[in-house]
């Protein structure tokens, strides 16, 4: 059975708290699993959250700030010591290749897994696979950023009443699935375009192109609300996004389901960030995320 959802192993900024773990969030996609910004504790966090290193396919870096990735050492080697069977990708910005061979190699361990090395310099599609495509855009912080962004080919949805108005039943649906066409009947007269699910993840970054381009028409959309709105000048001296203005992205670019996160230990009220995106205009399903709840994607 196919899993599509979101699982966040941690919610902290740069402070982590009781509560807060800092940064990282697996996206659970079929059957593959892409990392998300692995900060300190990461690796903790997915025995918590039933996360095994055997889930994931790709890591994901945005920035080389250490909530975003002071965890890779730890998952990196998580990694090798359960020998995951299969080949992993890694994607960081490439000005950060420094820190990555730093995180990589951090302690001495046994290597077992191909980790195959994918640096981003930058944007544009990342991976092409039947699945679903993998881009990057950048993203405006004191580091250099990239958001990411998974989008699922479009389909097709094989409407059953008009199949039988033409005596199309069994294997010969199949059949006009792969021909486009069968006695004279083409596809398009028995189905419609069933729209690819889409997915994106915007960490540490002020308002900028970048920031829309990758929310636009998403199904699900994790993006950072660092601030509340009375500390924007804060926010934008930092290269943060406070909650009103990630709800105004998410209003804007259509998103089905808002994941609000990376919120900052000066705030102690969390339904806060939802009432000012909400304010903001976003009147779509939200979540204010905690360390490891599952967030799913929204149903077609």
């Amino acid at each position: 059975m196919s899993v599509r959802e979101l699982v966040v192993l941690g919610t902290a900024s740069q402070v982590p708290t009781r509560h807060r773990n800092h940064n990282g969030y697996l996206l659970r996609w079929d059957g593959e699993g892409l990392l998300f910004d692995p900060g300190e504790g990461t690796q903790r966090q997915m025995v918590r959250a039933g996360v095994a290193a055997h889930d994931i396919n790709r890591i994901c870096v945005t920035h080389f700030h250490g909530d975003h990735s002071l965890g890779l050492a730890g998952v990196i080697q998580r990694i090798n010591l359960d020998q995951v069977p299969h080949e992993i990708t890694a994607h960081y910005p490439a000005s950060g290749q420094r820190f990555f061979d730093r995180l990589r190699y951090a302690t001495a361990y046994r290597e077992t897994v191909p980790l195959t090395e994918a640096p981003v310099a930058a944007a544009g599609v990342l991976a092409d696979t039947p699945a679903y495509t993998l881009e990057a855009r950048k993203l405006s912080h004191p580091v250099e950023a990239y958001g990411y962004r998974l989008t699922e080919p479009d389909g097709r949805r094989m409407d059953p009443v008009r199949l039988a108005a033409h005596g199309i039943a069994g294997p010969d649906i199949g059949r006009l699935q792969r021909a486009g066409v069968l006695r004279g009947v083409t596809l398009d007269e028995v189905s419609e375009v069933r729209r690819g699910q889409r997915f994106a993840f915007v960490m540490d970054t002020r308002l900028c192109d970048g920031v829309f381009a990758l929310a636009e028409g998403c199904d699900l959309l994790a993006i950072e609300s660092t601030f509340l709105d009375e500390d924007e000048l804060l926010a934008d001296t930092y290269g943060h996004l406070t909650a009103g203005q990630a709800g105004r992205v998410a209003a804007e670019s259509g998103v089905r389901h808002l994941v609000l996160t990376h919120f900052s230990q000066r705030y102690g009220d969390p339904g806060e960030f939802e009432r000012q995106a909400r304010a903001a205009g976003f009147a779509g399903e939200l979540t204010v995320a905690a360390d490891l709840v599952r967030v799913p994607l929204p149903k077609r």
